[in-house]
């Protein structure tokens, strides 16, 4: 049995959590592994077939997906290799900060603790709350003290619902399948157990905890609330609550659910706050974003684009403002690339071509496991710089493939770059049709704010070099880190923001790419390793 550098013998009749145990890998359970709770998943790299067929239990899963507790050796003569999908990401501790006017939903009153001035609870020694940001491939949690106003711990893991697919479009298609429910149940159990792992190392209690607001892109945020995210997959790709305020059933996008009602294990009487949605698939998560930058009283025009297997861009001021959401998809994610992967320990982060050899850097000083993102973006625009590649992804020796991390027999293949350069050119798109339709030229917008997990990685020379993003001045381009959870933080410690956001998303206005009429050409510009042009015609 492996699991990444560990092994062990295999034993017939042993299940892969019995592994996991021997090999102190951490795989979430609730219900003493049943199969009921459904939160074991893990993902079989190979040997499939020395395992138990898929039990009654396992009838959600599809592909290479068992749960832990269910999956028996069979065959002890094979190799069988596991991943836990709860893998611990390098966690972002470089992030814009935005000082605010604390002003929490939940106070004390002497002996009381109030949510908008009724008694809730009685005061059990602290008030908490609880910021997330639900991202399609990770969610990061912080821990706030409602009453210091301080953040007193951040945890962040993969998102579990990949089974369900590596982007929402798949995510929804699973959701509207036979096993629907099953996501938002994944998600809030691995929630549950992040919370009950910080309050342990904090010594505190989950009553403590009363209020919670969630952030995320439309289809995750939708999913966590258990709101049927069908409509989001087809024309108009709305969520129902955005339907439901144009027909003026509502007065706002945002959410608000009792944690009983939910299944948080948090205080019961608790508050679930779900952040605003902007537009179609520009969700909660974004308008975050812009919380945290404070980009809606900027006094010039500024861009925001949250690079993501679905990257957001916004453009403009307290005036004008105008967002897209780009497909790009899991490509500089993990995802589609043979030797892509997230940004774990042992990921190729950094690459330098010198004498037509990569000299590569890994997270961790590990010795490499596969690439992630900023790695490939280096990857390729070195690739360009030295001319081994060409602008349509071709590589000059007429060969199919680059080996990168020989020492690991790991190689960029030319299938791997069309892939790329589809993901990137779907970044170039939303940036390119925005800043046409806003009519400015590059070197009149003031900033451009680049969020989200991969960005904040991503050395920006080489990310302008291919075309990743828009070509401004490296002075002008802020690295704001995970800007959604920042912004999910200030919703949890202001009120006022909360309104201010709840209003200004309703004056964004929404660009779908696809009906532009000169988009696939746009595309096709897009999909060449050049930069941006700096004027829009």
């Amino acid at each position: 049995m492996i699991h990444g550098s560990s092994a062990l013998e295999l034993v017939a009749g042993k299940t892969i959590f019995d592994y996991a145990d021997s090999l102190r890998v951490r795989v979430p359970t609730s219900c003493g592994r049943t199969g009921e709770c459904h939160e074991c998943i893990v993902e079989i790299k190979r040997g499939m077939e020395a395992l138990s067929r898929p039990s009654e239990p396992e009838g959600f899963l599809r592909d290479n997906y068992r749960l832990a507790c269910q999956a028996t050796v069979v065959d002890a003569t094979a190799e069988v290799e596991f991943a836990a999908l709860r893998r611990q990401p390098r966690i972002l501790t470089d992030s814009i900060r935005r000082e605010v006017r604390p002003e929490p939903a939940v106070t004390r009153h002497g002996d009381d603790v109030c949510f908008g001035g009724e008694r809730i609870d009685g005061y059990r020694g602290r008030i908490l709350g609880l910021a997330i940001d639900a991202g399609t491939t990770t969610v990061a949690i912080n821990l706030v003290d409602l009453e210091s106003h301080q953040v007193l711990r951040t945890a962040s893991f993969e998102n579990p619902q990949r089974f369900g697919g590596s982007d929402i479009m798949h995510r929804i298609s699973y959701e509207s399948g036979p096993s629907s429910g099953e996501l938002q149940k994944v998600i809030l159990s691995a929630v549950n157990f992040e919370i009950g792992d910080m309050v342990r190392r904090m010594r505190l209690q989950r009553r403590q905890i009363y209020e919670v607001v969630v952030v995320g892109n439309a289809t995750m945020r939708d999913i966590f609330f258990g709101i049927d995210v069908a409509p989001i997959g087809e024309r108009p790709y709305k969520s129902i609550i955005q339907t439901e305020l144009e027909q003026g059933l509502r007065e706002t996008t945002a959410l608000n659910v009792k944690a009983r009602d939910l299944g948080l294990r948090v205080n019961r009487a608790a508050n679930v706050y779900g952040g605003p949605l902007i537009g179609c698939h520009v969700g909660a998560d974004v308008a975050a974003d812009l919380l945290a930058v404070g980009m809606d009283p900027a006094a010039g025009p500024c861009m925001l684009v949250d690079v993501g297997t679905n990257t957001e861009v916004v453009i403009g001021n307290g005036e004008r403002m105008l967002a897209a959401s780009c497909p790009a998809g899991p490509a500089f994610e993990g995802g589609e690339v043979t030797y892509g992967m997230p940004g774990y320990d042992g990921a190729v982060e950094s690459v330098v071509i010198e004498d037509s050899r990569a000299i590569c850097k890994t997270i961790g000083g590990l010795p490499p496991q596969g690439i992630c993102g900023s790695g490939l973006v280096d990857l390729l625009a070195e690739l360009r710089r030295t001319g081994m590649m060409n602008e349509m992804g071709a590589f000059a020796d007429g060969s199919r493939e680059f080996v990168f991390a020989p020492e690991a027999g790991m190689s960029l293949s030319r299938a791997d770059i069309s892939a790329l350069a589809q993901a990137k050119s779907a970044n170039f798109a939303g940036q390119y049709i925005l800043l046409r339709r806003f009519g400015l030229p590059l070197h009149q917008i003031d900033r451009l704010y680049l969020a989200g997990g991969f960005a904040n990685y991503v050395n920006t020379a080489n990310a302008v070099a291919i075309g990743f993003i828009a070509d401004i001045p490296s002075e002008r381009i802020v690295k704001v880190g995970n800007a959604s959870l920042e912004g999910a933080t200030i919703m949890l410690l202001s009120q006022a923001m909360r309104r201010k956001m709840e209003q200004l998303t309703r004056r964004i206005e929404h660009v779908e790419l696809e009906t532009i009429s000169d988009f696939f050409d746009i595309f096709v510009e897009g999909c060449m390793m050049k930069p941006m042009p700096r004027e829009f015609a």
